[in-house]
């Protein structure tokens, strides 16, 4: 069963939320973070991505960079610019995006949990990648980004929410992207034990996005208990900052890909090889979205088709069923010799939130071939594929709206 807990937040003075809330570390480049600290010097992009506090070119993973994060880190608390919870609570964080709303509980999830596969994964995480968040995590003793989770919807929990969203909330705000935040302290105790009673009924939680720092700070945790005397205390730090939202609140949009040649195939011989597996209907220049599972929209030479998987190549497995997996295992490997899309630099990933017209420009300038926009994963796809202890393919869920990092952060 879950263990998800209520924690003493480190978090924005009122007047400052909006400033220093920040999107992940992980979706923009050094010159985009450079940029928006620029325009918002508050921003919390300071502190998760600090390489951007030195000239351009230093190397963002030396020890003076995230010596750096501490220092603007612990200045920001000193300066009263982050207060802190003098009790355990629980923290309600609403996100709104063009009118639909998702509502997760803010709270520190249990390493263990991770360990024994009560909190799901559905990717692999890369080493390099891990190392970055683990030194920064450890130098700053604090995990200031939370883990994107979802579980199976529950009563108990819903009603707690409502009842604290009738109040006033304690932040409230529009960030630059027309993204409104909102959030709600759960403080009275007897909800707080309800909250946490109606977690440690649910036997899975789903990390739909946030796996590297999920593994990289139960590797903190680890180094951590053996470096201590075990006496079988709890520690802060063998929990990790999450927000969890209800499956049925969540919307993954699609993950689309553009690649830069056609495997030396003639257009003509493409179409050939697609036949085998595809039955393929001619549309025109205006970008269509497919509508349907089995059902992938392809943009080559400036035109659109509809590509529907033939019947007879349809399977059932919780993975190789993904629209994601066919494409990969019907048309990226076999046609187009793109057998491991995580290292191959022929393919991009494009996010569903830039829109089937960034995929038409990709291809209409000339440094791409073809591309291919899918039906979104859905979040149910996602919990099957974690239940069988499986992997889905790179780049399978795009995730919005995005959390925002300096909210919330667990320090220990």
């Amino acid at each position: 069963m879950a263990d998800v807990r209520p924690f003493k937040a480190l978090r924005p003075a009122k007047d400052k939320a909006s400033h220093i809330a920040a999107l992940p570390y992980d979706v923009m480049n050094t010159a985009e973070a450079k940029a928006e600290i620029e325009r918002e010097p508050l921003s919390f992009l300071r502190i998760d991505r600090p390489e951007t506090s030195f000239p351009d070119g230093q190397d963002m993973y030396a020890p003076e960079v995230y010596a750096k994060a501490n220092e603007i880190f612990e200045g920001m608390i000193k300066d009263g610019s982050f207060i802190q919870d003098d009790r355990e609570c629980y923290y309600i964080y609403e996100l709104t995006m063009d009118g639909r709303t998702q509502t997760g509980i803010t709270a520190v999830c249990s390493c263990d949990d991770y360990e024994d596969q009560v909190i799901k994964k559905h990717e692999n995480t890369l080493a390099a990648k891990e190392q970055d968040r683990i030194r920064h995590i450890s130098t700053l003793s604090a995990q200031t980004g939370p883990i994107f989770l979802s579980y199976r919807r529950n009563a108990s929990i819903d009603e707690i929410v409502s009842k604290y969203k009738k109040g006033s909330p304690v932040y409230d705000f529009t960030s630059d992207d027309g993204i409104s935040h909102r959030v709600w302290i759960i403080d009275d105790e007897a909800d707080i034990k309800a909250v946490c009673d109606a977690f440690s009924c649910i036997d899975s939680i789903y990390i739909a996005d946030g796996h590297h720092r999920c593994a990289s700070a139960v590797k903190v945790c680890k180094a951590k208990r053996s470096g201590r005397t075990d006496d079988g205390s709890v520690q802060d730090s063998d929990y990790f900052l999450s927000v969890l939202f209800p499956d049925a609140e969540l919307k993954i949009l699609d993950y689309n890909r553009v690649v830069k040649d056609l495997n030396g195939l003639s257009e003509s011989r493409f179409f050939d090889r697609l036949r085998k597996k595809f039955t393929i209907e001619k549309l025109d220049r205006e970008p269509v979205y497919p509508d349907r599972k089995g059902r992938i929209t392809m943009y080559i030479g400036e035109c659109w088709y509809r590509l529907d998987v033939k019947p007879e190549f349809v399977v059932e497995d919780p993975v190789d069923s993904l629209d994601v997996a066919i494409l990969q295992n019907e048309v990226l490997s076999p046609v187009l010799n793109i057998e491991d899309p995580k290292t191959d630099d022929r393919i991009s990933f494009v996010g569903g939130i830039r829109g089937l017209k960034e995929l038409m420009r990709l291809v209409d300038s000339g440094k791409y071939e073809v591309a291919f926009a899918m039906y979104p994963t859905s979040i149910q796809e996602l919990f099957a594929v974690a239940d069988a202890g499986r992997l889905m393919p790179p780049k399978s869920t795009w995730f919005e709206p995005k959390l925002r990092s300096g909210l919330f952060i667990h320090k220990f």
